[in-house]
């Protein structure tokens, strides 16, 4: 049984389904390279909305905005304290 057309409305069943086979046909090996350079870009895009709302941000205070929206302002405070003396997030 190929399950398609459920994860994407504006892409042909077709093409789905054969996206479906390739992830099915990966190495653990290859799944977790794909999430990690997946992450790492979610990471680099999410860095740069944060350099436009905050340009005169340090390079730790991206870090921990950054923290904030990947763990949420009271989990990442948590772990990196100083958060608490941040300007609003």
């Amino acid at each position: 049984m190929t399950m398609t057309g459920f994860l994407s409305a504006d892409t042909d069943a077709k093409i789905e389904g054969r996206q479906i086979e390739r992830w099915r046909a990966m190495s653990p090996a290859e799944k977790l390279r794909l999430v990690t350079e997946l992450n790492a870009a979610v990471d680099t895009l999410a860095l740069a909305g944060i350099r436009v709302r905050h340009p005169g941000a340090s390079a730790r205070e991206q870090f921990l905005r950054l923290a904030c929206l990947k763990l949420g302002r009271y989990l990442a405070a948590q772990v990196y304290p100083e958060i608490q003396q941040l300007d609003a997030l």
